[in-house]
């Protein structure tokens, strides 16, 4: 009771944080006036007076007000975009090493240009991290327009690139690249001989884009390079010929943990097999000599039962891509380690590379510590911010949008069955408690949304926003952009989509479809 008449009179805490920043956000928008009667080379010469006023000792704090404003004032004379206010509220916040939430449409791509130009000012590099090739090519030739019209330059991390053209892109005030590339140019520093073969010159200062992505669900994924290994490729498809002979009874299946193991009865059922195939030594499969064997049978099984192809991965050319699990997209040149990928080679009767063995190993987790100053942002943050506070020490602020929100965000509502789903009237949802304490465990059907075959709305399904059968149509503006005929919910993850991720991964989701979308189980007819 007296927090909620505390929240009431002083506001949550959120906003007391956000408040706090209103006073520079006052000074920056007093020097717009100064700043636009200065000519071209008048504002890039301000770099110049940064770059020597942060070398003989200033704090780049005290830079902040003249830094964002002359930011603000490049970006309308090469983009004609000008930061709004909460956008400098953003970059203040990225600044501080803090995670920025701020909602689809926002402009957190021209945010990340205001800390990303003050702390370049002090010429130790500053890496600004995407989730792809293309957005990282693609925001440093848009943003850096800014940046090459105040004095800075501007590299590019993508795949392909040798050492050189690497380094010449990390040596840069300004380096784009994908969490990948970065923590792969780290491993190979790690192997190399001379410092001065080394294309990485520190990590000083980093802006991770879509920060819940990187830093939470791929946060444990390891990056591995590893090295050639005896060739025993015939052993993988020896392995290989007995594991479809083994019943449902012979082995368990966990798919949450992802492991497989075989039971009593499929132990005995394999060690007459391989006995009698003379691959066998000693009188158990699990005795010491027969290491190897043990290791090859669980590959195997683990790539017949538990990889699915067309989904963990597909065959091309004669070749097995993964599947990236987290982006949809095909990681060509990757593959897995400890004779997994041997494995799937050997079950799709596809020529078999030799086996590697790890030379160097970090995870993204890892990677991401070793920042003096480490910053984010994304639409979703709130929902993990007890992790990103205790995995990595950073504050989750919530920034508040230009103009008010026509869109109602309404709770999301989880079933369990389809059928429960179908018949909502009558069945009560689960209601969302712990975003993690709940999974979706059934796949209904995703309805395609044409005007011809959807006369109405009679239940709690995903559909369109279309005037002749959505009454909730009338709670949007007339003129609300994407609220015609062909606006539709095709971005909504369903069920069988979201099986594996926790709840807060399937509201997160639903929060980064279109402004005026939402769970559309909560339209009723």
């Amino acid at each position: 009771m007296i927090g909620a008449v505390a929240r009431k009179l002083f506001g949550s805490a959120n906003e007391r944080r956000i408040r706090s920043y209103l006073p520079r956000v006052g000074e920056i928008n007093a020097l717009e006036k100064e700043l636009e009667a200065l000519s071209d080379d008048a504002l890039k010469a301000r770099t110049v007076d940064f770059k020597k006023q942060a070398a003989d000792g200033t704090s780049l704090d005290d830079l902040l007000v003249p830094a964002f404003a002359t930011v603000r004032e490049a970006a309308k004379r090469t983009l004609g975009q000008r930061h709004f206010d909460v956008q400098l509220i953003g970059g203040m916040i990225l600044h501080d090493g803090k995670i920025a939430e701020m909602k689809t449409g926002e402009g957190k791509t021209l945010v990340a240009t205001l800390p990303v130009y003050l702390n370049a000012i002090s010429g130790r590099g500053v890496h600004v991290v995407t989730v792809n090739d293309y957005l990282a090519k693609r925001d440093a030739d848009w943003m850096g327009q800014i940046y090459n019209f105040l004095g800075l330059s501007v590299g590019v991390i993508v795949h392909g690139l040798d050492d050189e053209q690497r380094k010449k892109a990390y040596d840069c005030d300004i380096t784009y690249g994908t969490n990948n590339e970065l923590g792969f140019d780290y491993l190979r520093d790690n192997m190399k001989y001379r410092l001065e073969d080394m294309v990485q010159r520190g990590h000083i200062y980093a802006i991770v884009d879509e920060v819940d992505s990187i830093l939470v669900d791929e946060a444990r994924t390891p990056l591995i390079i590893s090295g050639p290994l005896d060739d025993r490729s015939e052993f993988y498809n020896t392995i290989d010929g007995y594991i479809p002979q083994l019943d449902k009874t012979d082995y368990e299946v966990d798919e949450k943990q992802r492991t497989v193991t075989l039971t009593e009865a499929g132990m005995e059922k394999l060690e007459q097999r391989l006995r009698a195939a003379g691959q066998l030594k000693g009188d158990s499969l699990y005795d010491v000599e027969n290491v190897s064997v043990v290791h090859h049978v669980n590959q195997a099984l683990r790539a017949h039962k538990l990889f699915q192809r067309d989904k963990d991965y597909i065959v091309r050319n004669g070749e097995v891509v993964i599947i990236d699990e987290f982006t949809g997209r095909m990681m060509p040149g990757r593959r897995y380690s400890e004779g997994l990928h041997q494995a799937l080679e050997a079950k799709e009767h596809q020529p078999i590379q030799p086996e590697n063995q790890t030379l160097a190993s970090i995870t993204f987790q890892n990677y991401f510590r070793m920042y003096e100053k480490l910053a984010g942002m994304t639409g979703t943050a709130l929902t993990e911010a007890d992790e990103f506070m205790d995995i990595y020490g950073l504050e989750v602020l919530e920034v508040p949008t230009n103009m008010p929100l026509v869109r109602l965000d309404d709770d999301d509502e989880v079933y369990r069955t389809a059928t429960s789903r179908a018949g909502s009237s009558t069945i009560s949802p689960i209601p969302m408690r712990s975003p993690r304490s709940i999974r979706a465990t059934t796949a209904p059907p995703r309805p395609r949304c044409s005007p011809s075959s959807m006369p109405g709305i009679t239940s709690r399904k995903p559909t369109l926003f279309h005037k002749p059968a959505c009454p909730a149509r009338s709670r949007l503006p007339p003129t609300w952009p994407g609220a015609g005929p062909t606006f539709s919910l095709a971005a909504m993850p369903t069920c069988a989509s979201a099986r594996k991720l926790p709840i807060s991964r399937i509201r997160a989701s639903a929060r980064k479809v279109h402004a005026p979308t939402r769970f559309a189980s909560r339209l009723r007819g």
